[in-house]
């Protein structure tokens, strides 16, 4: 059952896009609204039953024209507005190699690419400072490189007559398959793997569909595997999150031996909580190295709870 709205509540979500600069650094991209004659980064409100990552990624496209791919989730802005409140989910996103050129429009008429701090410097509001900042750091990585992924729902193991590891995804699990193969593919995925199980290879096949990539199995993090040979699983971990070429890797894995994992990397959850989080259908968008680690829960990627 998806989460209750916000009452009063305007969602949207946009992006800080980034590309390396001449001469080393990095640039970004402010768009100019002639409806607000203000400078400001990608940004919109999310269409009906959007997932907010989705959405931000759209925007970031329809606005600039670029094709972009996503990275580490940024931070949320508040500010009032007519309507109400608003909060805006924001995500760094990378643009992709070559020049694609920008036809200016009714809602933006103007793209610039800046160096970071003259793009502070530009910016009309607060709050999109607050964003730059952000993009600026250089203790974690922009972008992830794994991404951990739960096998989605797969009905009680006490009602299936056959091997566990036969075990199918149920019609909830299938419609948390499609989500996931709907708005992964905004990560640039180049590699598909999965644990050998029925259920496990079912979370990824509609992505494989859609991606035409072709998925492999990947038997050191299945859940048995993992907790017999934890250092074999930690050793294919590490050489994933150490992968330097832009894309991420898929892994779909199990619910033993994910949480393992995010402790050995350092990945802590807030409160009395030991083991970090991992329902099914769940993603961990992970990158870097232990105290330097960029480790985004996505607990559902289905339609925003305060999407219209």
């Amino acid at each position: 059952m998806p989460a209750e709205r916000t009452r009063g509540v305007v969602a949207a979500a946009g992006g800080a896009v980034w590309r390396p600069a001449d001469g080393g650094g990095i640039e970004t991209v402010l768009v100019h609204r002639p409806r607000y004659d203000d400078w400001s980064l990608p940004k919109g409100k999310l269409d009906a039953g959007e997932n907010a990552l989705a959405a931000a990624v759209r925007e970031v496209r329809e606005e600039t024209g670029l094709d972009v791919v996503a990275g580490r989730r940024s931070v949320r802005t508040r500010y009032a507005v007519a309507e109400g409140a608003k909060h805006v989910d924001y995500w760094l996103v990378r643009a992709a190699d070559g020049d694609q050129p920008f036809a200016p429009d009714d809602e933006v008429d103007e793209l610039r690419w800046l160096p970071v701090a003259d793009a502070s410097a530009l910016v009309t509001h607060e709050h999109d400072r607050t964003v730059l900042a952000d993009l600026a750091r250089t203790d974690v990585p922009r972008a992830p490189t794994l991404l951990l992924v739960r096998h989605a729902r797969a009905g009680s193991r006490g009602d299936w007559d056959g091997p566990d590891g036969e075990r199918p995804l149920d019609a909830q699990g299938r419609r948390q398959a499609r989500q996931l193969a709907d708005v992964l593919p905004v990560f640039g995925p180049v590699e598909l793997l999965t644990a050998e199980r029925v259920r496990c290879r079912q979370t990824l096949e509609p992505l494989a569909e859609r991606t035409g990539l072709p998925l492999r199995a990947l038997p050191e993090l299945g859940e048995e595997e993992f907790a017999a040979d934890p250092d074999a699983g930690m050793a294919v971990v590490q050489r994933l999150l150490a992968r330097e070429e832009p894309g991420v890797t898929v892994v779909c894995s199990q619910g033993g031996a994910i949480p393992s994992a995010l402790l050995a990397l350092g990945v802590r959850w807030e409160g009395t909580r030991l083991h970090p989080p991992a329902a099914k259908g769940s993603v961990w968008a992970l990158g870097g190295r232990p105290g330097a680690l960029v480790a985004d829960y996505y607990r559902d990627l289905g339609p925003d709870p305060d999407a219209p």
